[in-house]
């Protein structure tokens, strides 16, 4: 089912809120099949073991109950480097820390990540929590800058020329954008930290993986290939990524969960690290893993996952990076192989996916039932009010109905950045705001309009004339 059907029938729903209705269902691969992956251990050498140390930064920049594959998905990154012998010292963790505990969580402190997985909360370092999980602090810490950093554990990334680091990252994006807590990090900011980084030999190689919507824009036309970082995203910098294990899913999350539990680049990724032999396995052959199992998850919800930089750092080995748990010596791919298929819903409609689970599975006439309907309605109510706001702006600036949409489906070629003038976009992101209310994480969807008016020249008193008068008699 298309998700805005699934949207009109949310709408639907508010008038007739105590009615008996099908949840909204995805569509299911005709068959399960096995995704064999071949022997894990082929006639060629294995790794050796890493000179220098190996550093990691996981970084989950959502919150919220609804946004729990974030967390999740970080929380399972943690477990299999702690299994593939990274110590403590070495890894960082940023996440909000508002899911284990959270009153909405079925299992009062445990998170898992896939239906039937293992507790990924437990002995994760909060290093990076709550007002310290801030965009500011993200840069002091990959800088390792310590005086930098604001609250927190203080941990930073203190490595040397002779080190290896890894950076995960999952949450929602946009184009050229990244979110955090307490707000966006843009792609031109996020390369010039790592310019600095390279620039002070502050590390040997450094490899990135980042779960978001349009996160290909994070490097495309940015990212030099002689700096020695190579990075692969959920998605082209055009695509939505997409949340995966969701109620009614499948597989699906178990019943007693009305949220998604994983995101399907991260779970590739993730499922793939614990069942090898990471001593054998390539950064290009997990690549093509992660590829081929995202892109054929579901024929209607589906991404290209995207690599970039140093085309030569593929053909190291993960253990490198990751390091790798003894347990999985004896790997045989026919008995560890799991489901390649599975549904999926897209960063913007899993979030509201959970307030019509929440709103559905709420006892009839109760007062936990009207206010779940009170959420959902603020959800959607909000989302119209940015779908119109954005569709006048563009209207007004441009002089067409559809001038939002066109600038919507305009795509840069993919050796350049999606803007030229970064400046501009944050001006007109920050005075969309200032007029007509937060974006949020679904009005994300629209800075790639922004982005091309920056494009096209337009200046930022254009917008906030525009703003104002398109969200002048419009409650944020």
């Amino acid at each position: 089912m298309n998700y805005y059907i699934v949207g009109i029938l949310l709408f639907i729903t508010l008038f007739s809120p105590f009615t008996k209705s099908e949840p909204p269902k995805l569509d299911k691969p005709s068959n399960e099949t096995e995704f064999i992956h071949g022997n894990s251990k082929p006639n060629c050498k294995a790794a050796e073991p890493a000179k220098g140390k190996q550093w990691a930064v996981l970084i989950a920049g959502s919150t919220d109950y609804e946004n729990y594959r974030h967390q999740a998905d970080i929380c399972h990154a943690y477990q299999i480097l702690k299994k593939g012998g990274l110590k403590d010292e070495n890894i960082i963790v940023f996440m909000y820390d508002d899911i284990a505990f959270n009153v909405e969580n079925p299992r009062p402190g445990v998170i898992i990540n896939q239906p039937g997985g293992d507790d990924v909360y437990e002995g994760v370092p909060k290093d990076y929590t709550q007002s310290a999980a801030t965009v500011a602090n993200v840069f002091a810490v990959l800088l390792g800058n310590k005086t930098a950093v604001q609250g927190g554990s203080g941990k930073v990334l203190d490595s040397g020329p002779d080190d290896h680091v890894f950076i995960y990252y999952a949450d929602h994006g946009a184009t050229g954008i990244i979110g955090m807590t307490d707000g966006l990090i843009y792609a031109k900011d996020l390369i010039d930290v790592l310019k600095k980084k390279h620039e002070a030999k502050a590390y040997k190689t450094m490899v990135i993986y980042i779960e978001a919507c349009e996160a290909g824009s994070m490097f495309q036309g940015l990212l030099p290939n002689n700096w020695d970082i190579y990075a692969t995203t959920a998605a082209n910098a055009e695509e939505n990524s997409y949340g995966t294990y969701c109620p009614d899913d499948y597989p699906s999350a178990p019943s007693e969960y009305d949220t998604c539990l994983g995101d399907t680049y991260s779970v590739a990724w993730l499922e793939d690290s614990e069942m090898h032999d990471l001593r054998f396995e390539t950064l290009e052959k997990q690549y093509k893993t992660i590829r081929r199992r995202v892109f054929t998850q579901d024929l209607d919800f589906n991404s290209h996952v995207t690599q970039y930089g140093d085309m030569k750092l593929s053909k190291e080995f993960l253990f490198t990076y990751m390091g790798t748990n003894p347990d999985n010596d004896n790997y045989t791919s026919m008995a560890n192989s799991k489901p390649s298929g599975f549904s999926s819903a897209s960063q913007y409609d899993a979030e509201l996916l959970h307030f019509w689970y929440k709103f559905h599975r709420a006892p009839e006439g109760s007062t936990k039932k009207l206010e779940a309907q009170k959420e959902l309605h603020g959800k959607i109510s909000h989302r119209m009010h940015v779908d119109h706001s954005m569709k006048e702006i563009g209207k007004l600036i441009l002089g067409s109905e559809n001038s939002t949409m066109m600038l919507l489906k305009t795509v840069r070629p993919s050796d350049q950045p999606v803007v030229d003038d970064w400046d501009c976009y944050k001006m007109l992101v920050k005075t969309y705001e200032e007029h007509c209310g937060s974006l949020s994480r679904y009005g994300l969807k629209y800075t790639r309009a922004l982005a091309n008016m920056c494009n096209a020249g337009i200046k930022m008193e254009q917008m906030a004339v525009a703003s104002a008068q398109a969200c002048a008699k419009i409650k944020p």
